[in-house]
């Protein structure tokens, strides 16, 4: 029965569990390994469902394989998040194409907001504790404050659209 866990475990791509602890919840409760991993299945990040239209973004760009979206709780307005569609928790467990692919992205996304929002420059971040998708934030920067993620800008749903289609129509 072990086996099947760590051979479920396995399917999943070890995105948020280590083995020892799918080992832990079989070995500490009667629930079916099957049941486990059904559930790692269905707990998705908050980004995945935004890729998948669970939840709605102020959408700024989108391929194939790429996703930017404003950042709901901006440190200043303009703040953009770009994400791989895939879900990958670490920016470095990224395979190199899809890196450098999302690098590439964040760059066009970037060169848009720098034209649309007044900042003396857009700044890149990769920090990924809040939630464990990659995403790059690109900031636009007046200020060391503005890259600070303490200061928040708050803004109506009207202002993020207006945002988004600033930044959109620079594309």
């Amino acid at each position: 029965m072990l086996l099947l866990v760590r051979n479920l475990l396995n399917l999943k791509d070890k995105r948020y569990f280590s083995k020892g602890f799918i080992e832990h919840i079989y070995f500490r409760s009667n629930i079916n390994p099957q049941h486990i991993f059904l559930k790692l299945l269905i707990m998705a990040s908050i980004f995945t469902k935004i890729v998948n239209g669970e939840i709605p973004c102020y959408k700024i760009a989108e391929t194939d394989e790429f996703l930017a979206f404003l950042d709901v709780n901006p440190n200043s307005s303009g703040h953009t998040l770009c994400i791989p569609k895939k879900e990958v928790d670490k920016i470095f467990d990224l395979d190199e194409a899809t890196y450098t692919g999302l690098m590439q992205f964040s760059r066009k996304v970037a060169i848009a907001i720098e034209k649309a929002i007044p900042c003396k420059r857009v700044g890149i971040s990769v920090i990924g504790l809040e939630v464990p998708h990659v995403h790059v934030h690109l900031i636009p920067l007046s200020t060391m404050e503005d890259a600070r993620f303490i200061k928040k800008t708050p803004h109506a749903k009207e202002d993020f659209e207006a945002v988004a289609e600033k930044i959109k129509a620079q594309l």
